[in-house]
C-alpha cells in the first residue's frame, strides 16, 4: 500500500475484532513510530505496549470509561521523557514529537490491515499510576490497536481552499 492510500483509508476505530495482533506486526508498527523525526533528534517518545487485560480495563477507566480500549487487543501509551525543550519557534517539542511518531504508527497499522484510535481523553495520573510511569515523564497519547470490527465511512473534510493559502495567510 502506498502512504496516500494509508492516509485515506485511515479512520478512527472504536470496535475491534477478538483477533490478536500477530508478533511481527505489532513490531513493524513499533518500528515506525521509532523511526519518526523529532526536534533535535531527542527521541525522548517511549511506549509502553499494554496486552494485559486488567491493566486494559484500568485503562479503559482512566480515559472517561471508554471500554474500547479494553477492547483492543493492544493499548500503546506514548510518553515523553523531556518535556523542557522549547523549539526556536516556541512550542514545546515533545507534543509534536510523540505525535508524529505515532502518526507513523498508524499509517503503519492501515497498511497491516490493523486499526488504531488516538485517545486523548484521559487522566494522566491514573494512567502514570496504573502503568508506574514516573512523575517527570508526560503521558501525551493513549492508541488503541487491532483488527477493526468494520471500516467506519471517511468523515468529512473541508475542501483545499478553506485550509491552504500561498505566499500569505489567506483567510
Amino acid at each position: 500500500m502506498d502512504v496516500f492510500k494509508a492516509i485515506k483509508t485511515r479512520r478512527s476505530i472504536r470496535e475491534y475484532q477478538e483477533r490478536e495482533v500477530e508478533e511481527e506486526k505489532l513490531q513493524r508498527v513499533l518500528e515506525a513510530g521509532r523511526l519518526a523525526p523529532s526536534a533535535k533528534n531527542i527521541q525522548e517518545w517511549r511506549f509502553v505496549v499494554v496486552r494485559d487485560k486488567e491493566t486494559k480495563e484500568k485503562l479503559a477507566q482512566a480515559a472517561r470509561n471508554q471500554a474500547f480500549v479494553a477492547q483492543a487487543p493492544i493499548c500503546i501509551v506514548g510518553c515523553a521523557t523531556i518535556t523542557d525543550y522549547r523549539m526556536t519557534c516556541g512550542q514545546k517539542a515533545y507534543p509534536i514529537d510523540v505525535a508524529i511518531a505515532v502518526d507513523h504508527m498508524t499509517l503503519v497499522a492501515v497498511e497491516e490491515g490493523l486499526g488504531t484510535c488516538w485517545i486523548g481523553s484521559f487522566f494522566e495520573d491514573q494512567v502514570k499510576e496504573i502503568l508506574s510511569i514516573p512523575d517527570e515523564v508526560r503521558v501525551v497519547i493513549l492508541l488503541s490497536l487491532g483488527y477493526p470490527s468494520f471500516q467506519p465511512p471517511p468523515k468529512p473534510r473541508l475542501p483545499q481552499e478553506k485550509v491552504i493559502s500561498f505566499d500569505r495567510w489567506g483567510w
